[in-house]
């Protein structure tokens, strides 16, 4: 979904476009506000003061071109109006996800522990952190591993920090999903910005209670997931506690030496 893109050359700061011209750009276009040379340094204050008049808009501050780029990011209005299909799209992400994990152990033949499923994720990182089960291809990265359907080019990032708990949803990630599943097309309601609009997705349903925050097994750090789900126990990380390992240490498991934070 490509943003048509309207260019307006400023040479005074006083023609700039009026606030209610910008507030009324549809979503399917991009205004660049292009400044002379004269006014350019000036761009950063106007980015600013743009952003705090602005609310659900993604104000972009170029920091070498003398341009501001505007988007207007999806509505509530719109995200109201499709809460049963974002719904939906969560609780397809979980399920995937939890069988994209029970694949994984399968195919590796590796122990799964049911209470932190990242260990088996973290014996892979620098071996076969990346290779293919079954028609997926995978990629394992800090928090998550990547699949992605080598037939259908569907892809999930699937998290691995909260216990059996496999619908965790990044804004990024969640509409990355989402764009590349067929079986949703068409989308109900554009959305232009992955993270962005992402991120108003997942803020306004949380406000519906639709979604909901959860812990995960580091103490500290929060997820989001379908409220409508069989909700699960998520154990917190013990360094002194023992796993399928004679001693599991979290510093090793996070690839840090002690030695390194002396």
């Amino acid at each position: 979904m490509e943003r048509t893109i309207e260019e307006i050359k400023v040479q005074s700061i006083d023609k700039l476009p009026p606030i209610d011209y910008i507030k009324n750009i549809p979503r399917n276009k991009k205004l660049k506000i292009l400044f002379d040379k004269s006014i350019q340094g000036l761009r950063e204050n106007v980015g600013k003061d743009l952003r705090k008049q602005l609310s659900g808009f993604q104000i972009a501050i170029h920091t070498i071109e003398p341009e501001i780029n505007i988007v207007k990011l999806i509505t509530d209005e719109e995200i109201i109006a499709n809460q049963v299909f974002f719904e939906n799209c969560a609780k397809d992400y979980r399920k995937l996800g939890e069988e994209l994990v029970f694949m994984f152990a399968h195919k590796k033949k590796i122990r799964f522990n049911h209470k932190f499923p990242s260990i088996m994720f973290n014996h892979f990182k620098g071996k076969e952190q990346k290779g293919k089960v079954g028609d997926w291809k995978y990629f394992i990265h800090g928090f998550h591993c990547h699949f992605g359907n080598i037939n259908t080019k569907q892809e999930i990032e699937v998290p691995f920090m909260f216990g059996m708990e496999f619908g965790d949803l990044d804004p990024y990630f969640f509409i990355q999903f989402i764009k590349s599943s067929t079986k949703y097309y068409p989308l109900p309601v554009n959305i232009y910005e992955d993270f962005a609009d992402g991120q108003r997705i997942i803020e306004v349903m949380l406000n519906l209670d639709l979604f909901e925050k959860i812990t995960s097994n580091f103490k500290d750090h929060t997820g989001v997931v379908v409220a409508d789900r069989d909700k699960v126990e998520i154990a917190v990380f013990n360094d002194n506690e023992e796993y399928y390992h004679p001693k599991f240490n979290l510093l090793e498991f996070l690839g840090l030496k002690r030695k390194n934070l002396q």
